[in-house]
């Protein structure tokens, strides 16, 4: 799994929108950008994914040479990788970025927010036939 730079994950936190519900967090040594606890945005080695509406999704993939985002055996579903030359191509480029991770933002703030996960149960203590807990 490829790995983001620190150059990297410094361009995708200027990317993300400055929104108080954006939350930037580490993931498998990339970042995701997430709202109401969905991702609406990702960095998968120098590849910012974004997950866009349909109608969204159809113009960006479209108009650019976008490419798929995640492994390449088996990329995320419902993620368009931005175009790999806008990492080359400096801040002009970083401007487009944020447009559409901001209209990533958009879409994903406008879908029903993530329930929080359960807190884990204890396993309970189990008898070993000699009369011993098992632990």
């Amino acid at each position: 799994m490829p790995k983001a730079t620190q150059e990297e994950k410094e361009r995708f936190r200027r990317v993300v929108p400055d929104h108080p519900d954006a939350v930037v967090k580490p993931m498998f040594g990339n970042l995701g950008a997430f709202v109401n606890g969905n991702m609406f945005a990702g960095l998968f080695g120098s590849t910012i994914g974004v997950k866009l509406s349909p109608e969204d999704r159809e113009l960006l993939e479209s108009s650019e040479r976008t490419v798929p985002f995640g492994p390449a055996d088996r990329p995320m579903g419902g993620y368009t990788g931005l175009p790999d030359v806008w990492n080359e191509e400096g801040d002009g480029d970083d401007a487009r970025a944020r447009a559409w991770a901001g209209k990533a933002l958009d879409y994903v703030g406008s879908l029903p927010g993530k329930a929080p996960k359960a807190p884990r149960a204890a396993k309970p203590a189990t008898r070993r036939a000699d009369g011993g807990s098992g632990r």
